[in-house]
């Protein structure tokens, strides 16, 4: 099947200030020891790969006392130019939109909302051709979801997460192509699996074993997908699929809960 790469624009965050002093997730253990000039070098290659891929990356400075700012995508959703900041669930990583409304404010975006009820960016809201997929259980707000369909005028599909080993709606799924997703389905609740089921008959579906090495937290540009290394067989079932898997190291942001998606906020449409 042939496949087509479009040319994408991001916002990331350098890891900085990476640790793990806090938990406020299951990956998490404060215990366990970090290495933060290492997750800088696999956050560097990243940042690399993508515009060696054609790929526009911009940054947004990292703060001091906030080592989950790294992980970019949850920062907003910007669909046609317009902004939805997040509103974070927990206290350590609040500050952190304060400093994203900022940064599109000084950017030239005239269409910033911050969000009234708690949602986490594309950590839950992944755009899926015309729709919003979008996800609730641990982090974001169900309620939210009906504010993220009137800011952002696209449809909004509720997806409810069961695992709080996938507490983000990215974790367990990512967007390929347009009409096209793969998928953790032990992840969603009975009914949510049977909305993607519908919605996504073709989708591609990964194992136990892919989801644990956060397979799912991957970027695709219609053609290559980039993803953690270790999902081997979840990359062996995308190049079947037509498309070109480019596994990468990210290993020790992993211990914070994240890994390619994570880092990688789409910028979609010049700022409104």
């Amino acid at each position: 099947m042939s496949r087509t790469a479009r040319p994408r624009h991001y916002l990331m965050c350098r890891p900085t200030h990476f640790t793990v002093d806090y938990s406020i997730n299951p990956w998490m253990e404060p215990a366990k020891p970090t290495d933060a000039d290492r997750a800088v070098a696999q956050w560097e290659q990243l940042y690399a790969l993508f515009q060696q891929l054609g790929h526009t990356v911009e940054l947004i400075e990292p703060l001091p006392g906030l080592p989950d700012m790294v992980f970019a995508a949850n920062g907003a959703t910007v669909v046609d130019g317009t902004a939805l900041v997040a509103r974070f669930r927990h206290e350590e990583r609040a500050e952190e939109a304060p400093a994203y409304l900022e940064w599109f404010r000084s950017r030239g975006y005239r269409a910033v909302h911050r969000a009234e009820f708690t949602n986490e960016g594309e950590g839950d809201y992944l755009l899926a051709g015309d729709r919003v997929l979008a996800g609730t259980g641990f982090r974001t707000d169900r309620r939210a979801h009906a504010e993220t369909e009137r800011v952002l005028g696209r449809p909004v599909v509720t997806l409810e997460l069961v695992d709080p080993r996938y507490y983000h709606l990215d974790t367990a799924l990512a967007v390929l192509d347009h009409d096209e997703i793969m998928y953790y389905p032990a992840a969603f609740s009975p009914e949510s699996r049977r909305t993607l089921a519908g919605l996504y008959p073709g989708a591609v579906l990964a194992t136990d074993e892919d989801a644990a090495v956060f397979g799912l937290n991957a970027v695709s540009d219609g053609r290559r997908v980039v993803l953690p290394e270790a999902a081997a067989g979840l990359a062996a079932r995308l190049r079947a699929r037509g498309f070109e898997p480019i596994g990468v190291d990210v290993t020790e942001l992993l211990k914070a809960g994240g890994s390619v998606k994570c880092c990688t906020l789409e910028l979609r449409g010049a700022p409104a």
